[in-house]
Order: C-alpha cells, then structure tokens, then sequence
C-alpha cells in the first residue's frame, strides 16, 4: 500500500469572521487533518512549498470583500480545491459559492453526518491526488448523491435544524443547571444568535422553554405518581420545594396539592388551567 494514502489531509484554513471564532470549527478536524491558519488573508498567504490538499475559507457572515477574496485566492492557485464554511447561508450564496468554483460548500453549524461525509470524500480526495499511479489507470472520485442535512423543503425545518441537538441535549438534561452561553457554545453559535433563534422557532425564551419542560414533567408525576410534592420538586431540577409551588401556581393556575386533588373532568382540562396562567418569566433556580 502506498504511504502516501495514509498521510493526513493538509487543511490551510482562512478565518474570516469578525470574531475570529474558526477555532470551534477547526476542532472537529484537527484530529483527523493537519491544519495550519493562514497568517496572510491574502492569496500571497498560501506557501507554494507547503502545497495544501484542501484551502478552507471560513465565514460567518460573508461581505463583499471576504468573498473577492475567495475569487482571489481560486485565481492564484486554481489547482488546489476549496471549501467554503459559512454560518450565514441562503440558497443564492451556496448558488454563488460553486459559479465561483468551490469544491464543497458546508452550512454551519456542522452536524455530525455532514462531517463524517464530507471527510469520507476529502480522504478519497487525497488518496486520489498522491496516488502515483499512470494516468490511462485514473479512477473517478465517487462525491455522495444523499441530500444533505443543511437542505430541506420547508422553511421551519430549516429554522429548526440548527437548534436540534440543542433540544435533545435539553430533554435530557432539563433537570440540570443549564446555562444558555454555554449550550449556544457547544453547537457553534453565539449567545446572541442561539437567543433570538430560539425565540424565532420556539416562541418563548430559552428560561422559559426550560421551566415549560420541567412544569410538563411535574405534571406527569402528579398525575401517575404517589410522589410527594417536595420529592417531585427535587425531581424535576428545583431546589427549593416552595420555588417549584410557586412557579407550579403560575404555570397552571393552582398550587401542586390542589392539582393532584382534582378530579379528572372532560371540561377542565390542563389546557384550561394553562390559558388563564401568564407566560413564566422567573429565573431559574
């Protein structure tokens, strides 16, 4: 087998966010390529001599000199491929990006899948490049024909998927202190883009959203349950037990021991007591 297959991929990654934020995105690569940052954004930044497999040129919100440069730098060196990473992303920019002659084109955040697929094919990328083998033998890069997780049919699918594994990382761990900066943190986005995000597709806040869960929650335990109130405050992520009545009372429009004593009636549901309840706006404890 030819060594030279095995040989990482070489990565020189452009940060052009105007936070200099990249570095979360460059760790999902760097154990798997070599990746050096490019020092000079500028096409005379790429070294001849260290010849990349791959430029990356990594935006989070693109503006018309950060995209001439991409041009630039596909002018200098058309021979070596480029992807173009962007946190802002519309149908017409990913349209704009391969006119421009980028190899592959990755909405950020990145989900696990689109990574795992867009390795696969930078590996055989790679193994293609360095293989020395005579060109009448020249095999075909095989690129996936599976539609990927940044592109759907609707328009709330598309505002919901960066917040998906927001969600499930929620519903497992609601019970917890969980701070909003840190979670916006794990999936690559800022605090204030993870906020107003949220709000667009969820219709509350990120607190409330929580609260919302653990009301649902105590809701079930008092209902199918012969917990006693305190334990199921405990359960739930309250650490006082008369915080979690009082956030209850708002939530449903009774306290938990009068709930647990109604009777089931078809005209008083849950969905009644919630109606004449306001919105929680509290902290979280």
């Amino acid at each position: 087998m030819n060594t030279q297959t095995e040989i990482a991929p070489r990565l020189l990654w452009f940060d052009l966010t105007h936070d200099k934020s990249a570095s979360d995105c460059m760790a999902a690569f760097t154990s798997v390529c070599q990746i050096n940052l490019a020092r000079d954004l500028s096409a005379a930044g790429i070294n001849a001599q260290q010849r990349p497999d791959m430029i990356c040129m990594h935006y989070d919100r693109p503006d018309t000199m950060s995209l001439n440069l991409l041009i630039e730098v596909k002018r200098a060196v058309p021979s070596i491929p480029i992807t173009m990473l962007t946190m802002h992303h519309s149908e017409e920019l990913a349209v704009w990006a391969f006119r421009s002659g980028v190899w592959d084109y990755l909405a950020l955040p990145l989900v696990q899948a689109e990574r795992n697929r867009y390795l696969k094919t930078l590996r055989e990328l790679c193994s293609l490049l360095r293989n020395s083998e005579l060109p009448r033998q020249k095999k075909l890069l095989t690129r996936s024909n599976d539609l990927p997780e940044s592109v759907r049919l609707t328009a709330d699918h598309q505002k919901q998927r960066p917040l998906q594994d927001a969600i499930q990382y929620i519903d497992l761990h609601f019970k917890e202190q969980i701070e909003q900066k840190q979670l916006a943190k794990r999936y690559g986005m800022t605090p204030f883009r993870f906020s107003r995000l949220f709000k667009q597709t969820y219709g509350v806040g990120f607190i409330e959203f929580i609260q919302l869960k653990r009301m649902e929650k105590a809701e079930a335990l008092l209902s199918n349950s012969k917990m006693s109130i305190t334990s199921i405050a405990y359960a739930v992520g309250f650490l006082d037990p008369s915080y979690f009545a009082r956030i209850f009372k708002l939530h449903f429009g009774c306290s938990p021991s009068d709930y647990r004593s109604i009777e089931p009636n078809p005209e008083q549901t849950v969905a009644t007591l919630r109606s004449s309840s306001n919105p929680l706006t509290e902290e979280m404890c």
